[in-house]
């Protein structure tokens, strides 16, 4: 989440009107994130709506308006796959869609959706039994979504990964650190020659970083942000989640209990197989490379007016120099 475009109160309470959720009250905008901008909308609420497509109750939402990365064409496949977890019972927002039935909106030459605000917190330090309920969630998501009947392909593979690197050198990548444009490159080729085919695979988050988790307590309240989902492998979705969610002290610090945590929480909905568990290693490489490249672009090209916490691409170098080095034991638990 971000926000690249002001937008003024009569233009954000007339888009609110569209919707049948009562009138603006406040917005407010959201600095985390890199891609999209966002606010937190407040309205007065609506009474006895009973429509699915309308806010029942509560009056809060996210508002946003789809600004990088993400190709039009697809917010069908994101917006539907938010309506079709949540009818499946998974703690997933659901797409608020306006009085005509549509799912977003144009402003101007710009998309917007309204989307269900769910209660809960991110957890910056989770516990083993946060890190549990986690990845019991995040299994959930992968059996609920099979049978979505949508399609996405997967654009931030080792292809996108080797494209954004490329980017980034005419960006000057060693301007962030000394030598890290030939270290980028040489992981990008390992990745090549061992990345893992024929996973079981399917609809797949790919992007479920804490702050992308609501939760209270131990509970899971809220999966979100699934701007960057697509079909592959289920086992790389958990490797993505594995190095968000494992490290402390800015990737300097492996921790073992939420590792096994997590991997315990995913083993007990869905179980992986031996290819997958064989795999973890290559494809954890690959999920902190992703973010390397990504973010290193984003260190980049980012606006410098933007209201956007750019976030520190060498935080993945240090996870993937862990993943180097200890291959399938971290991912305690399992066993090739």
């Amino acid at each position: 989440m971000a926000v690249y475009t002001d937008l003024n109160a009569e233009t954000l309470a007339n888009l609110i009107g569209e919707y049948d959720v009562g009138e603006l009250v406040s917005a407010k905008g959201i600095a985390e994130g890199v891609s999209n901008s966002n606010w937190l909308i407040e309205t007065s609420g609506k009474n006895g709506g009973k429509d699915y497509n309308a806010a029942d109750t509560g009056a809060r939402y996210i508002l946003t308006m789809y600004e990088r990365r993400i190709e039009l064409d697809d917010l069908p496949f994101f917006l539907g796959l938010l309506d079709h977890l949540s009818a499946k019972g998974c703690p997933v927002p659901r797409t608020i869609h306006d009085k005509s039935g549509a799912a977003f909106r144009w402003l101007d030459d710009k998309a917007v959706a309204l989307i269900e605000f769910l209660p809960g917190v991110s957890i910056d330090h989770p516990t083993p039994a946060q890190a549990h309920a986690v990845g019991a969630a995040l299994a959930g998501i992968h059996l609920a979504a099979q049978d979505f009947p949508e399609n996405r392909t997967q654009t931030l593979g080792p292809a996108g990964w080797r494209a954004a690197a490329q980017d980034c050198t005419r960006g000057h990548m060693d301007e962030i650190s000394p030598g890290l444009g030939a270290a980028v490159f040489a992981e990008l080729d390992y990745l090549d020659a061992h990345w893992p085919q024929d996973l079981p695979s399917g609809v797949s988050h790919c992007d479920l970083f804490p702050d992308n988790v609501l939760m209270l307590g131990e509970k899971v309240t809220g999966l979100i942000d699934f701007y960057f989902a697509a079909n592959d492998a289920f086992a790389y979705d958990l490797a993505v989640t594995h190095a968000a969610w494992c490290f402390a002290d800015a990737g300097g610090t492996f921790r073992e209990d939420i590792a096994a945590a997590l991997i315990s929480g995913y083993s007990s909905v869905r179980q992986l197989s031996e290819n997958e568990i064989a795999a973890l290693p290559v494809l954890a490489r690959g999920a902190a490379m992703r973010f390397v490249t990504s973010r290193a672009f984003d260190w980049i090209d980012t606006p410098a007016d933007a209201l956007v916490t750019r976030k520190d691409p060498m935080d993945f170098i240090r996870r993937l120099h862990c993943y180097s080095k200890r291959g399938v034991a971290a991912f305690p638990g399992v066993s090739v």
